[in-house]
């Protein structure tokens, strides 16, 4: 199936898997490109090393184009499109919209830039500025989220923008992907259907957790900003605690990521000034990666928090991203038979 997405990036399928921060490194990248999807590593939870060897890791599993996720807004942003550009990869993928000057050395180095988007305005600035596509991502979408519907949402954003759009939040078989192409995208991007994968590196005891469950639930208790997880009772707990808890997150992030105080501060006057967050704000978005990394690293569903799309309700196997890339393309194709067939009578 060839479309924009296809053409613009050199996969073999129009499917992409989106950057979650402790899943998406190399062996699950590798593995949906290796399948004709396009992989994206997730880097915002890695150091600028450790997203350099992700890079070589999955250059080493497969010569199938993928790409690379970077939190615009962080320091050492430039830093890391650069390595991008050094190493060859062939798309930069980012959560927030990128800097004008970002986008601009990606496009003088041939290197691809996908943004991701949840409302009009943002995809219309980011094309403006020299983006190659736009993620979509409707509120259904796990993790940060909107809350415009994915089908409310992605004919504004194909009827505002005239480069290619993908689709996501709520998407997770053949079906999907064929309503995706006909509201005008090239593609859709699935993050929950790849966490719950073989080739995805969550521990198994959290995957049955995530088998299990049928209810998300968006909440600003994480992080302060809109966050759809699964429903626990930890989640519903971090209320009566948050301010607190975030301190004590904040503490636990600065180590993890090698931060001085000063510079976690000088991260934090950023993260306001681009994102008009409050103080109490700032410092709650220290959980998201502590609380992610509970759960998804250490297997501590009991005290992290699992981003999730509202298909988890849905999911109920483990195939490998091969398995699951084919049997939606199979899907699709059926679909799009029986549509031809409806069409003649």
């Amino acid at each position: 199936m060839r479309t924009a997405l296809t053409e613009l990036v050199g996969c073999r399928h129009p499917i992409v898997q989106t950057g979650m921060g402790y899943v998406a490194g190399a062996r699950l990248a590798a593995a949906t490109s290796a399948a004709g999807g396009l992989g994206v590593i997730a880097a915002a939870t890695l150091s600028v090393a450790e997203m350099t060897a992700a890079i070589r890791s999955v250059r080493e599993r497969t010569d199938a184009p993928f790409g690379v996720n970077i939190r615009a807004d962080a320091a050492d942003a430039a830093e890391r499109v650069e390595v991008l550009i050094r190493e060859g990869v062939r798309v930069a993928s980012f959560a927030l919209a990128p800097r004008r000057e970002l986008i601009t050395r990606l496009a003088d180095a041939g290197v691809v830039t996908i943004p991701s988007v949840g409302a009009r305005r943002h995809a219309e600035k980011v094309a403006a500025w020299g983006a190659d596509a736009v993620i979509v991502q409707g509120g259904e979408g796990g993790g940060h989220t909107g809350p415009v519907a994915t089908t409310l949402l992605l004919p504004q954003v194909v009827d505002a923008v005239d480069i290619p759009v993908v689709a996501a939040g709520g998407f997770f078989d053949g079906r999907g992907l064929v309503a995706a192409l006909a509201y005008g995208a090239c593609g859709v991007a699935m993050g929950t259907r790849f966490l719950l994968t073989s080739d995805s590196p969550v521990p198994d005891a959290v995957k049955r957790v995530y088998l299990e469950a049928r209810d998300t639930v968006v909440t600003t208790r994480v992080d302060g900003v809109p966050h759809r997880v699964l429903r626990t009772p930890f989640v519903e707990s971090l209320e009566r605690s948050r301010l607190l808890r975030a301190v004590v997150n904040g503490a636990r992030f600065r180590k993890l990521s090698g931060l001085s105080w000063g510079e976690l501060v000088r991260e934090g006057r950023r993260m306001r000034r681009r994102r008009e967050l409050t103080w109490a704000q700032v410092l709650q978005a220290a959980n998201t990666p502590v609380l992610l990394r509970a759960a998804m690293v250490e297997g501590r569903t009991d005290l992290g928090v699992m981003a999730a799309g509202q298909v988890v309700g849905v999911l109920d196997d483990l195939p490998s991203c091969r398995e699951l890339i084919d049997r939606i393309m199979a899907e699709a194709e059926a679909v799009l038979g029986s549509l031809g067939s409806v069409r003649g009578r």
